[in-house]
């Protein structure tokens, strides 16, 4: 953090400054100009608490893309089918078993399994040709939609969460004062909070396993030299095989999450798919903190553009790639996973 402030000093300045102002929107009784510029109190926080849990369950489908892609340097563009794939296995077995962390698991396991049969039988035949892969994995993602098309047809689905998840909770946040001096406080649902939290938890869990762990020194140490590490006796395909397990279950545990906060339905694995891209590129290949700080930008930006941009919303995201593309090509975290 020091070293970041020395480095940045103007940066850490903007920072300081947005946080105090942002506070200062979240705890004050809004004045009749502010308003007048934002709308309604409660308007701007649910948009911000929605931002953020978006980008919540971005990062967690980006992590495993992170892992993949950015990482492994493997073009997985069926990821997005992996994600839906687990949203559909968890919904099956939820309701079979009336078990939602069932479920979770589950998907979680299922998906993994099958991300390691596409190493196996794919990518380790393919290593280091991106075209190849590319075409393979847009092949395999269509098969994959018009299967799941045929199984689960074109029904929205949606399966509630534990009952302690149920509910909103309410925030010690001011929305108005009544003419009776009484103060309204903002509710929120507790498991779009809780979708945020376990976001956290999870970035912070792969942060510790890629820079922490003995596997993820020999994840590192392949990245930038495999033959030599290979050369140590370590079985470097088996180390891959791991890796892309944990990114496709990733995929899996986001489906249940992302099903269970939203739907599931034909097209969702395009929607988070290019998602997940986008929070790559903007984050940075590689960067478990870039792909954190890359999918709250673009979960923000995508829901303040609908609530206040409604006409350009969607181009919010795109300007922003394309401004961070033109100013940092290899995105705000691109190469710091690997500081020490």
């Amino acid at each position: 953090m020091r070293q970041f402030i020395e480095r940045h000093t103007f940066w850490s300045i903007i920072i300081v400054l947005g946080a105090a102002i942002l506070l200062w929107l979240l705890l004050a009784v809004w004045p009749e100009w502010v308003t007048n510029l934002l709308g309604r109190k409660k308007t701007f926080v649910n948009t911000l608490l929605n931002g953020l849990t978006l980008g919540g369950l971005y990062f967690l489908v980006a992590s495993g893309f992170t892992l993949i892609f950015g990482l492994m340097r493997n073009v997985n563009l069926a990821h997005g089918s992996m994600y839906l794939f687990g949203a559909y296995i968890g919904y099956e077995v939820a309701e079979a078993s009336g078990s939602w962390f069932l479920g979770l698991a589950i998907a979680f396991l299922a998906v993994a399994a099958s991300g390691v049969l596409m190493q196996v039988l794919v990518f380790r035949r393919m290593e280091g040709d991106d075209l190849r892969q590319t075409l393979v994995t847009i092949a395999i993602s269509i098969i994959a939609a018009d299967l799941m098309l045929a199984i689960w047809t074109g029904t929205t689905y949606q399966f509630a969460p534990p009952e302690w998840l149920f509910g909103a909770a309410q925030l010690p946040i001011v929305s108005v004062i009544r003419s009776s001096g009484e103060a309204v406080y903002i509710k929120y649902p507790i498991y779009r909070l809780a979708v945020f939290v376990v976001a956290v938890a999870v970035g912070i869990a792969l942060w510790l396993f890629l820079n922490r762990t003995r596997i993820g020194m020999m994840i590192r140490a392949g990245v930038n030299d495999r033959d030599m590490l290979s050369a140590s006796g370590i079985n470097v395909q088996l180390v891959f095989a791991l890796v892309f397990g944990i990114g496709a279950g990733l995929a899996g545990f986001a489906g249940v999450v992302g099903g269970t906060a939203l739907s599931i339905a034909p097209g969702e694995d395009v929607r988070y798919l290019l998602a997940s891209l986008i929070v790559v590129i903007v984050g940075g290949l590689g960067s478990v903190p870039g792909a954190a700080i890359g999918a709250l930008i673009i979960g923000l930006a995508e829901q303040f553009g609908l609530a206040y941009f409604p006409t350009y919303g969607v181009v919010l995201t795109f300007l922003i790639m394309v401004v961070v593309l033109a100013v940092r090509p290899q995105g705000l975290m691109g190469g710091q996973w690997t500081r020490r």
